[in-house]
Order: C-alpha cells, then structure tokens, then sequence
C-alpha cells in the first residue's frame, strides 16, 4: 500500500512540473502555485524516504522520476554561472516598501556600482528619493516609482498599462556608448484566486513594449510575476531575462527574509547580460535585482 501510494504521488508531481502550463488557471490558483514551482522539489525527498522504506523498486523509481524532470527544467539555474566579462550598461531594480524608513539605506546598496537604478513604492520625497537624487544627477518620477541616472534622461514620460494610476515611465538614457530605452513598470499583484488584473496589466506592458523600436531596451520593475508563471510570457520572449542569462541559482527576491520567487526583473533586447545578481535592500520586504549589460 505504501508503495502504491508513493508511486501515485511521485507520478502527479513528476507531471505537475512538466506539464504544469497544461493545467487550467482554475481562476489564478495554478499561476500562483507556478510562481513556487521549484520549490516542488522538496516534496521529492520524502517521497524517496518513503519508497525505500516500503523496500519496493518500482516505488524508489517512481519517486525518482519527478526528480529527473525537475533537474531538467531547474537543474541548468542551479548550475548556471555569471560569464563575467565587460560591461557597457550597469542596472538596478528595487521595491523600497512604502514604510520603509530606512529606504535610503536601501537604495544606496542597491545604487553601488550602477548606472541607473529603478525604484518602485517611492514615497515622494521620502528618504530613498533624496538619498538617489545626491548619488544621481539625473531623474524622472511618475507617482510611485521612478529612474535615477548618471546619464542624461530624454523623452521622459508616463507610460500607462492599464492600472488606472502612474505606476509606469520610459526614459531614453544618453550613455557613452549609445542610447538604451528603459522602462520602469509596477504592475498590480497577484493573489490566488486574484490574478486577471495582474494579467492584464502584464498584456498592457507587453503592447507597449511590442509597439518600441528601440534598438537597445531595458524593462525594470517589480512585475508581479514569476520567472516560472505562464503569463510572463507576454514579455519573455521577445525580451530576455538577465537572471536566466547571467546569473547563478533562481535569483528570488521576495519575501526579502527567505524569498521563495522572483517578481522583481531585469528583461532587455538589443544587449548581452554579463552579470545578474540579488542584493539585500535594508527595511524592504524585497531584495534588489542587478544586473551588467554589455552592447
């Protein structure tokens, strides 16, 4: 019986993980259980445990099975190393937590080394907007979030993906190099049982990211979407992911004390991502993303 049990259990979940895009939204439930879906992998330890307790073959293969399905889709994060190498264009992207007091420390770890970084939940002039506007000489706002640069910001303006309130911005940076577009976006959450708003919003931002001619483009922001949740792809492709592309393990920046997932992202077009890491953001219930591009 036991090992009946285990082998049933193994076969769902070996087909959870491979299949999970086949499975029906049952109203947001599945989105939100993707956004956790390499941590599906700890259910595969107990299940070993049971099949070789149940001293049965055909239970210990069984159970083993979901863990070769999820080597293959995770075990290429897990051993992913950053290439390294020069880079043209430094980035950062953080959610300062709109009670963050200490958002100011928070912004300068997150600013070290980087070109421009890209704040969402700003308080107007609380301390992370001051703390960036002494670090950056250049900076665009547009409600809660907003664009420090050490380059010279043009054609700055408000982009709308469908929230109904200023959560999103496009600003050309004049770089060394040539010019990059970057977009900053905060797009409405997700909850289980919650998430066609999030969804549309991510359709919005995928329109608008479409419809830009840039040749170098860079979108920065809290998403609300996980790198492994189906929607995401309205925007990878065509855009690419910097953590996929150059950055070691699942880079999950939220909860901040033990993150389990990724909303935060650095995707671009047009570049190559040299590095792509996660830094703790002092006060923020997220961690910062950064990343390295080079032309």
């Amino acid at each position: 019986m036991l090992a009946r049990v285990v082998s049933v259990f193994a076969v769902a979940l070996a087909a959870v993980l491979a299949l999970h895009r086949l499975l029906p939204e049952l109203g947001g439930v599945t989105p939100v259980l993707e956004s956790g879906l390499p941590w599906l992998g700890v259910a595969i330890v107990p299940l070993v445990a049971l099949a070789a307790v149940a001293r049965s073959r055909g239970a210990v293969i069984a159970a083993l099975t979901p863990a070769l399905v999820w080597g293959v889709m995770f075990g290429p994060s897990v051993l992913r190393r950053p290439p390294g190498g020069p880079s043209d264009f430094t980035v950062a992207t953080l959610n300062v937590g709109v009670a963050n007091e200490m958002s100011g420390e928070a912004v300068e770890a997150a600013a070290a080394g980087r070109d421009v970084v890209a704040v969402q939940e700003l308080t107007p002039g609380g301390p992370a907007a001051k703390k960036l506007s002494d670090i950056y000489p250049y900076r665009f706002q547009v409600g809660t979030v907003g664009l420090w640069s050490k380059y010279q910001l043009d054609d700055a303006k408000r982009v709308d993906v469908g929230l109904g309130w200023a959560r999103a911005l496009r600003a050309v940076v004049q770089t060394e190099k040539g010019t990059v577009t970057v977009y900053v976006m905060h797009l409405a959450s997700a909850r289980p049982g919650e998430t066609s708003f999030r969804d549309k919003t991510l359709k919005e931002a995928g329109e608008v990211i479409a419809k830009d001619k840039s040749r170098r483009l860079v979108l920065l922001g809290d998403l609300n979407t996980a790198t492994t949740d189906r929607n995401r792809g309205n925007l990878v492709p065509p855009l690419r992911d910097a953590q996929e592309e150059a950055g070691a393990g699942f880079g999950f920046t939220w909860p901040s004390g033990f993150p389990i997932t990724r909303p935060d992202h650095i995707l671009y077009r047009g570049m190559d991502a040299t590095l792509a890491e996660v830094r703790e953001a002092t006060g923020s219930d997220h961690r910062a993303a950064i990343a390295d591009l080079k032309f």
